[in-house]
């Protein structure tokens, strides 16, 4: 009986303690997060009156450059990737410095018609925060790392709205098949604090219902099936298009503020002769397609390419937002071509499945959904979730993700290790009784530069 109560006493403990931390942490997002995008919309209502903003974009990324290079290199490109690797590597350890250089880069790149996201510099305001309060309360290693998860999922629940979603992406994104059900708790709790003291700061949040959802017949599961296979491919080719234009800003043997200029003339150059609707968040056109709007075919592809620029020659931001535009484009575009009249409803299934897919995210990315657009989304979310999860395969928009699971029998990958880190596939037919051929794939881990 001692030892039972013993248990109990200490697990109750654990909850309470848990339950303060988390919602200090909870708090402290909430206000970063509200003060950075107030700031964030008051600089881009002023700087987007201007019709031919985006020419100043040469200038502005330098800015951004200088100041990340300069004051605060782990604020550098999508922040999400880096408080992923600090809670791998480093014991979730973050410099407080990046909190505002990573905030006043990202205003100043978004602003001025950079395409990235939001949600980066919050998840990264979020981690710099925990970090300094595990510091300050002076915690193991170990209670530092869990609230560091804690500040990820508060950033992306006071980004989006979506405390719950938010909150299991923390602790989903960082090993690709395994929750860190240790943390799931405290995240909720951080989650839910961070969005109420949002909400209570003034942050609103535009939720809507998916219109229209087609009835769940045996066609439309194929539709769902064929979309979420699309969203899938297209992360992929997010993936390698940006791993891609990052390496050839790297060969460039240029000063890093030539890089920083060429990035800016080729974005503006796009706004200029293309059209303006590919840069900055591209709210308005995410808002059109979940409305039923037609959106252009080319959106896909150049979205991914202005992202890809902005955050490779020295811009700041994150990637989730652009990922929302291209999946929501995608399944607009899918819309037109198979079944027009649910153009809105397709528009919100593809913004989900592409994050599931980009992001190795299938359970934050449905609940998110749910979210968002109402209960009744559910099961088309869920199944185009998946399929684009599995149809991505062991890439990652985020390299320093951990791979914890084969996502076929029919591969064999090795696990444990930083997807970044993989080098190249060694793919060979092995004989099997009763099942035929079976694709082995080999992928040796190296050493990322």
């Amino acid at each position: 009986m001692k030892k039972h109560i013993t248990e109990q006493v200490t697990l109750f403990a654990s909850v309470v303690k848990w339950t303060l931390y988390a919602s200090i942490v909870g708090a402290l997002v909430g206000v970063g997060t509200s003060g950075f995008l107030s700031i964030l919309a008051l600089t881009s209502k002023k700087v987007e009156g201007y019709p031919y903003y985006y020419i100043f974009l040469p200038l502005t990324l330098l800015v951004s450059a200088g100041l990340v290079r300069w004051l605060a290199p782990d604020a550098a490109g999508h922040g999400t990737e880096k408080v992923i690797e600090a809670v791998h590597k480093r014991m979730g350890k973050i410099p407080f410095a990046v909190v505002p250089v990573k905030l006043v880069a990202t205003v100043i790149t978004l602003a001025s018609g950079g395409s990235a996201g939001k949600e980066g510099p919050c998840a990264q305001i979020g981690g710099g925060l925990a970090s300094a309060f595990a510091d300050l309360i002076r915690v193991s290693g170990e209670d530092r790392r869990k609230l560091v998860i804690c500040g990820i999922g508060a950033g992306f629940a006071t980004v989006f709205g979506t405390p719950i979603a938010g909150a299991l992406f923390g602790v989903e994104v960082l090993v690709l098949g395994q929750m860190m059900y240790e943390v799931l708790f405290p995240s909720f709790v951080a989650g839910i604090v961070g969005y109420h003291v949002a909400i209570a700061l003034g942050v609103s949040y535009p939720h809507q219902s998916a219109s229209m959802l087609p009835k769940l017949s045996g066609w439309s599961f194929f539709e769902v099936i064929a979309l979420g296979v699309c969203c899938g491919l297209a992360a992929l080719l997010f993936i390698e298009v940006m791993k891609l234009v990052h390496s050839m800003f790297g060969r460039l043997e240029w000063h890093w503020t030539l890089k920083a200029v060429l990035g800016g003339v080729l974005l503006a150059s796009i706004g200029g002769l293309i059209s303006q609707s590919y840069l900055g968040l591209g709210l308005e056109t995410m808002d059109s397609a979940l409305n039923g709007a037609v959106i252009p075919a080319g959106a896909v592809f150049w979205k991914i390419i202005t992202t890809s620029i902005t955050l490779s020659c020295g811009g700041s931001g994150g990637v989730l937002t652009p990922i929302f535009f291209i999946g929501s484009s995608l399944g607009n575009l899918f819309a037109q071509m198979f079944n027009p009249q649910y153009i809105a409803a397709f528009s919100a299934i593809g913004m989900v499945a592409l994050l599931a897919g980009a992001a190795n995210t299938p359970i934050a990315a449905s609940v998110m959904a749910m979210e968002i657009f109402g209960p009744q989304i559910a099961p088309f979310a869920a199944i185009a979730c998946m399929v684009s999860f599995l149809i991505a395969g062991y890439r990652s928009i985020y390299p320093s993700q951990i791979l914890g699971i084969q996502k076929s029998g029919q591969f064999q990958v090795p696990t444990g290790g930083a997807i970044g880190d993989m080098g190249e596939v060694t793919v060979y037919p092995r004989k099997q009784p009763f099942t035929g051929f079976m694709i082995k794939v080999r992928r040796r881990y190296r050493k990322r530069k």
